[in-house]
């Protein structure tokens, strides 16, 4: 039988080492490569043909959804696992419905990577027990009734939107090209306004009203510093 081909796809050296320690001990699963951002994620996957991808949410330069998206229309055939430290359901519903194979908190990593693995292996989705899984269907249930969102700005708009995508606050200054404290205003003002205050409930916000969606086409941004 031939090993499982995984590539790692995290932004964090010593989060990328962790995981290729605890996959060089499991049977029949060989790591074939590394990427440091979305980017590098995407040459690694169009040069090296991995079985299974372990991306990170939250990257400088392309995030993981925007590299699920790219992923999913050009290699349909690579199974992508969200590896991430966002434990909100509204996440994971977000990467399933973007074609995602399973979804899993870093926090569980250690002790569900192998089965994660096994089973979008024999086609199946993984969603990490420690998500409220029941949730995630409700949610997936409502996503197609539009809420009126016609209340919020077109800048508003484009902050939500990269708030769902998990972008931190300094990528989000760098893409629309404003300052960290702007981002922060747009922040608390859409909480205000939508009278929602948590990130979670943001998340879930944009995705309702379609500001996030599958067909939101990546775009490459260059940008400096950590995520």
């Amino acid at each position: 039988m031939k090993p499982t081909r995984v590539l790692l796809a995290d932004d964090h050296t010593i989060v990328r080492a962790g995981i290729r320690a605890l996959l060089d001990s499991v049977m029949q699963v060989e790591v074939i490569g590394e990427a440091a951002n979305g980017e590098q994620a995407l040459d690694s996957i169009e040069k090296l043909r991995p079985d299974v991808v372990l991306l990170d949410l939250t990257m400088p330069g392309l995030t993981g959804f925007e590299v699920l998206r790219e992923v999913t229309e050009k290699f349909p055939e690579v199974r992508v696992i969200l590896v991430t430290v966002h434990e909100e359901v509204e996440y994971a519903y977000q990467a399933l419905h973007l074609g995602a194979s399973g979804y899993l908190p870093k926090s569980a990593a250690s002790a569900e990577l192998p089965l994660a693995i096994e089973q979008v292996m024999s086609g199946k989705k993984y969603i990490s027990p420690a998500l409220n899984q029941d949730a995630a269907i409700e949610l997936g249930r409502g996503s197609d009734s539009h809420v009126l969102s016609a209340e919020l700005t077109p800048r508003q708009k484009e902050v939500l939107a990269r708030i769902a995508e998990g972008r931190s606050t300094k990528d989000i200054a760098l893409t629309l090209e404003i300052s960290i404290k702007t981002v922060e205003t747009h922040r608390a003002q859409l909480m205000e306004r939508l009278n929602i205050h948590n990130i979670a409930g943001l998340v879930r916000y944009a995705i309702k009203t379609g500001i996030v969606s599958s067909d939101q086409p990546a775009t490459v941004k260059k940008m400096g510093g950590k995520s």
